[in-house]
């Protein structure tokens, strides 16, 4: 796969005959004749080729006038993997509108968290994805209206608000538009039984956008979030359990459980694997925070990555292969609040993941926000850069010069010297990490890989990583392994996931 597959047509047409889901996301297609657009694997017969178009994004695919097709639901798919690998302003660009920067902060606002001006921003969107920023975030809002009208039974317009919406007729138009049905009648086509219940509400309208659930009564949604399989969750979920936070995480009844800050309050999640989707439990204090969330759970979990692309690469080293026919589909665990995960890897410097989790669980007893869990045994977020800089230094628990390091990392991040969100590019997030006291190597490649994404972060200087690579017969010095390691890029980020597994540590299996 690769950017611009969409330009070509035979590649693309035959990937629709094949019906391969591997291909959602990747492109759409688009049928002349019926003027609706499809993901690769919708299961009607495929139209002739000189009927199908292709296009790059959803949004460009409704900006040229066609609807989403009611079979395959092609903007249920995937996300592309493009803008997890990559780096450049695209990417970057892509990750602030999944975030939902558009919506809260308009253009001026995304270009602003770029460095760009916003010509620039719409240039490059327009020439790459077809379609611009706002275009983007519209095709998100009608996804996430979607996904209420579906799921809830919240009046339609505090669906409008909560999918960010600024007017009831806009919403009504655009849900007509992509969808060709109105919000009721999309409503009107899920059985009964599958609209999930939410707390009630006061009516949404001009003014009383932030209540599209009041404070003490947050929405709950039961959802589904698709991956390209294969998936194995043995290493994604045993990682986040075996390292939970107490007070953050927490493993219950079969799913990974965790609380989020997020941009109009706040909320918990239960994420649970299955075999063909992710169950995603949302409790939001503010239901505009939807879009964000289920964002920043795919980051988390790694749900936009394509595992075929990624385990071919690595069957290419014949001592990795074995790895990988052995239990294919590994994801790299991520996070889904990149300042929280810095401030772990530096607590989780040369001590135990127990101890490691002590040190933070003090942290978030200390200064973290409370939240209600009806559900569970979650009680705080982590503590913000701000409060954690506001704390007095001698009440930490560690040796004086993790301390220094702490204290500048929190001081950094608060003040807005150090980014570390979607946006910001990796190279200079590297080069400012490596300048602050006590961050090596590893503290920012694990950071590099975990918080910011990227998937060829690499830790030849890992001692589990050595390990394995010596019991592999791969080599185990830092310089020779890094050499050999240039085969597997640029997916040497999943290639740690794969060496790590070789160990027995809990964090390598699914928790009973």
């Amino acid at each position: 796969m690769q950017t611009g597959m969409y330009t070509e047509t035979e590649r693309c047409v035959r990937a629709v005959q094949s019906k391969d889901a591997r291909f959602d996301g990747w492109f759409f297609t688009a049928v002349l004749t019926t003027r609706i657009y499809c993901r690769p694997s919708c299961p009607v017969v495929p139209p002739k080729p000189e009927n199908m178009t292709f296009y790059p994004s959803a949004a460009a695919c409704q900006q040229a006038g066609f609807r989403a097709c009611k079979r395959c639901r092609p903007d249920t798919s995937p996300g592309s993997p493009e803008w997890n690998q990559r780096a450049d302003l695209v990417a970057r660009a892509m990750r602030l509108i999944a975030d939902g920067v558009v919506d809260r902060e308009g253009v001026p606002g995304l270009a602003a968290r770029l460095g760009y001006s916003t010509r620039q921003i719409e240039r490059q969107l327009l020439a790459e994805l077809g379609a611009g920023p706002l275009a983007l975030a519209r095709a998100q809002r009608a996804q996430t209206a979607r996904i209420l009208i579906e799921t809830t039974a919240l009046p339609m317009a505090d669906v409008a608000f909560a999918a960010g919406f600024s007017a009831i007729r806009t919403f009504n138009d655009t849900v007509r538009e992509v969808f060709a049905l109105s919000p009721s009648d999309l409503r009107a086509r899920v059985p009964r039984r599958a609209t999930a219940t939410t707390s009630p509400t006061p009516s949404a309208g001009p003014g009383r956008r932030a209540r599209a659930a009041g404070p003490g009564t947050p929405g709950v949604l039961n959802l589904r979030l698709p991956f390209r399989a294969p998936l194995n969750p043995d290493n994604l979920f045993g990682h986040l359990a075996a390292t939970a936070v107490p007070g953050v995480e927490e493993w219950r009844d079969g799913a990974y459980r965790r609380t989020l800050r997020l941009p109009y309050g706040h909320g918990v999640v239960a994420l649970t694997p299955r075999p063909d989707h992710i169950a995603c439990r949302l409790m939001l204090s503010d239901l505009r925070d939807l879009t964000v969330a289920i964002s920043r759970c795919r980051r988390l979990l790694d749900l936009d990555a394509d595992p075929v692309a990624i385990d071919d690469q690595l069957r290419t080293d014949p001592l990795l292969a074995p790895l990988v026919d052995k239990a294919p589909g590994r994801r790299v665990p991520r996070t889904v609040d990149e300042a929280e995960f810095a401030v772990r890897a530096v607590l989780g410097q040369q001590v135990s993941t127990a101890a490691a989790r002590t040190h933070a669980g003090r942290l978030v007893a200390a200064h973290g926000e409370p939240v209600d869990d009806p559900e569970g045994g979650l009680t705080h977020l982590f503590p913000s850069p701000e409060a954690l800089a506001a704390l007095d230094p001698a009440s930490l628990a560690m040796p004086r010069t993790r301390r220094t390091t702490f204290t500048t990392l929190v001081g950094q991040l608060a003040d807005g010297t150090l980014r570390l969100g979607v946006e910001c590019d990796w190279t200079e997030t590297r080069a400012r990490l490596l300048s602050l006291p006590g961050f090596g190597p590893w503290t920012v490649d694990v950071i590099a890989m975990r918080a910011l994404g990227d998937a060829d972060a690499f830790l030849p200087t890992d001692l589990g990583i050595r390990r394995a690579a010596q019991e592999l017969g791969l080599p185990s010095t830092p310089a020779a392994l890094t050499a050999r390691a240039a085969a597997w890029q640029p997916w040497r980020a999943y290639a740690v996931q794969y060496l790590w597994a070789t160990d027995s540590h809990p964090i390598n299996f699914l928790p009973v």
